[in-house]
């Protein structure tokens, strides 16, 4: 009973803080992501154990973490009527808790793997509905591609759509890694405490039908500069919740203006960030080598990502 699971983080194109159902990890508002690749988590599960264990990147995970992985393992076992505790063990092969979305590939490899290794044969939104119990952003992570997490109720409901794309290939995603280390969670809970949090949400839903369209347009200028707009608008409601967390640092800021100073250069580059201080420049193919060194130049390492597929079974387990 023994299965690995691969899958893609995500970068927020339209995204979310705040959830309106915390237990089931259900947001306030829809948001749509697009899948990083080849940057992926892969996890291999083995039930039959006497108690669940967990290593990421080979140490054990923290408290928080173990609690979203027993989560989610407790929804397959008791699907599959299981008693026995099961042996988890994930890798990445990018930075995780800098803001580069790896909540979003580590739980929907752990639903892939889970539910392969109690021999359970899940839907495409079932499988997302289940990565949701572990975060809300792996909903969008099993689709792979760019996706839209629509936030229903009931939260069986709550599940992430493949959106149709015009465009995919060309797309690149240049990474500026800043590793300041952040914890997703706090800014979900103080989030919705902002004064600004309701404007949001009267806001945020032309965002996404402008964002939906662009996709299906295959319009890149407009895609990814309303990214870019949505990451400042992030950011404002963020920093004015009750404890005024600005995750930014200087050299985020830095990278911000790198976007705009290329683009008045001709180039079309769109500055996006998630939750912390590392940041994407988002570009096309043949402008992706001169983006990634201009990001170097400031001292900072680079990653040149194209859009990732949906999780998936493989072969190759860790154990």
């Amino acid at each position: 009973m023994k299965a690995t699971g691969r899958a893609h983080p995500i970068q927020g194109l339209v995204k979310y803080h705040g959830l309106r159902d915390r237990t089931r990890n259900v947001p306030y508002h829809d948001s749509i992501s697009v899948c990083t690749a080849p940057s992926e988590t892969r996890t291999t599960v083995e039930f039959g154990h006497d108690s669940d264990t967990c290593l990421v990147d080979g140490d054990p995970v923290d408290d928080e973490g173990f609690d979203r992985v027993r989560t989610v393992l407790d929804v397959v076992r008791d699907r599959a009527e299981l008693a026995s505790g099961a042996r988890v063990e994930s890798v990445n092969t990018f930075a995780s808790n800098v803001g580069l979305g790896a909540s979003a590939s580590a739980y929907a490899a752990l639903a892939v793997a889970a539910t392969a290794a109690a021999d359970l044969s899940l839907s495409r939104s079932e499988l997302s509905a289940l990565a949701r119990r572990g975060a809300t952003s792996a909903a969008r992570s099993v689709p792979g591609g760019y996706a839209q997490l629509r936030a229903r109720l009931p939260a069986d409901d709550c599940v992430g759509e493949r959106l149709d794309a015009a465009f995919t290939e060309d797309v690149r995603m240049v990474v500026g890694l800043v590793p300041a280390y952040k914890r997703t969670s706090r800014a979900h809970a103080e989030t919705p405490a902002s004064p600004f949090f309701e404007a949001r949400l009267a806001s945020v839903h032309e965002t996404l039908a402008a964002v939906r369209d662009a996709i299906r347009r295959g319009d890149f200028a407009s895609t990814f500069a309303l990214a870019e707009r949505d990451s400042l608008s992030l950011l404002a409601t963020t920093m004015t919740g009750p404890d005024g967390w600005l995750y930014w640092r200087p050299e985020t800021v830095r990278l911000y203006d790198l976007a705009g100073r290329l683009r008045e250069e001709g180039l079309p580059v769109y500055f996006s960030s998630d939750t912390g201080a590392t940041a994407y420049l988002n570009t096309t193919a043949r402008h992706a080598d001169r983006v990634a060194a201009e990001v170097e130049s400031l001292g900072l390492e680079s990653r040149v990502w194209h859009v990732g597929g949906p999780a998936t079974r493989v072969d190759d387990h860790l154990f």
